[in-house]
């Protein structure tokens, strides 16, 4: 196998918009929103008759900068397109050193992963850019998609993450509704997506990379989309696409830890190194206030306090070791 540069894989992502690639003016306002990641999209927002030139908009707001430590990514269109070779060859070519991801919509098989992987590496190695530097964010959506996460999430070392589509995923399974995001008329127990939306996080966990669910389309229903988002946010997902600068401050707070959590898993942390270590009397389970803890305790608060940190988040409380 290559061997690929070192590039966190894991940067957050708990805002992911979605900006058409076509509109200068929805470019601008991007620039300025507090997300953690954004991608100008090629595919669905952009109509056929637009596509070529929208990618030279791409190209040319991704060398402009200004996007202040955002992942930066295009959305090409889907591999069954006449479009996406010049999608990918184009925007590489022209704004490579300023890309960190493609999405690549509609991956129902690996080998749609392994044809972008080869493409960015022929062009990467044409224009002298680093190999491997620019990852991928896998789009399932669809039944086949879904029955091959496995492979698809471990197809490429540039793979970040696996990203839920729901539209077209409730077309391909045949759900008889037209709203997307929420549930569909007649289920009235559980949640109709829990499946595929755990299906496609045990994917992501097993292989590494992260987990994104897809879009809440009722832009000005804010209470819709904390409710619907925070099923996936408890589940464990990453983040979430957003549509409208709207939805942007509910979705941060929806994946990032509460504050009070956040405190603890930090003192969980602190607490487990002391208490293994010399000075601490070398004891693998030991008491944090009421609460015993031990080295399970310490894979959770992993988990809690690596998504603190990386949402920027700055402790309020600290457990300091007992004296005498």
């Amino acid at each position: 196998m290559r061997r690929f540069p070192v590039v966190d894989r894991r940067r957050a992502r708990r805002s992911c918009l979605a900006v058409p690639g076509s509109s200068a003016k929805m470019i601008d306002k991007a620039r300025g929103l507090a997300v953690d990641s954004f991608f100008l999209d090629l595919e669905d927002a952009v109509a056929p008759l637009a596509k070529a030139e929208a990618r030279g908009r791409v190209a040319a707001a991704l060398n402009e900068g200004g996007w202040d430590g955002k992942i930066r990514s295009v959305r090409v269109n889907d591999l069954t397109s006449q479009w996406t070779y010049r999608d990918v060859v184009e925007v590489v070519e022209t704004a490579g050193e300023n890309l960190d991801t493609i999405v690549l919509p509609k991956v129902s098989t690996p080998d749609h992963v392994r044809w972008l992987d080869l493409t960015l590496t022929q062009v990467e190695r044409a224009t002298g850019l680093e190999v491997g530097r620019i990852g991928v964010e896998a789009q399932i959506e669809d039944a086949r998609g879904l029955a091959e996460v496995d492979a698809i999430a471990s197809a490429s070392p540039r793979v970040e993450a696996l990203v839920f589509g729901p539209a077209d995923f409730m077309a391909s399974i045949g759900v008889r509704s037209m709203v997307v995001g929420e549930q569909p008329p007649g289920y009235d127990v559980g949640d109709a997506y829990h499946y595929v939306l755990m299906r496609m996080l045990v994917a992501a966990r097993a292989h590494d990379v992260q987990a994104i669910d897809g879009p809440y389309l009722a832009i000005k229903d804010v209470e819709g989309l904390r409710r619907v988002g925070g099923r996936s946010a408890a589940l464990g997902f990453d983040g979430k696409w957003v549509l409208h600068p709207a939805q942007v401050d509910a979705v941060n707070e929806l994946f990032s830890p509460r504050q009070a959590d956040y405190d603890h898993a930090e003192n969980v942390l602190d607490a487990y190194e002391w208490h293994t270590s010399e000075a601490g009397g070398m004891r693998g389970a030991a008491m944090l206030g009421d609460e015993m803890i031990d080295e399970a305790s310490r894979k959770m608060a992993l988990v809690i306090a690596g998504k603190g940190r990386a949402a920027g988040m700055s402790r309020t409380d600290r457990w300091t070791p007992p004296t005498g």
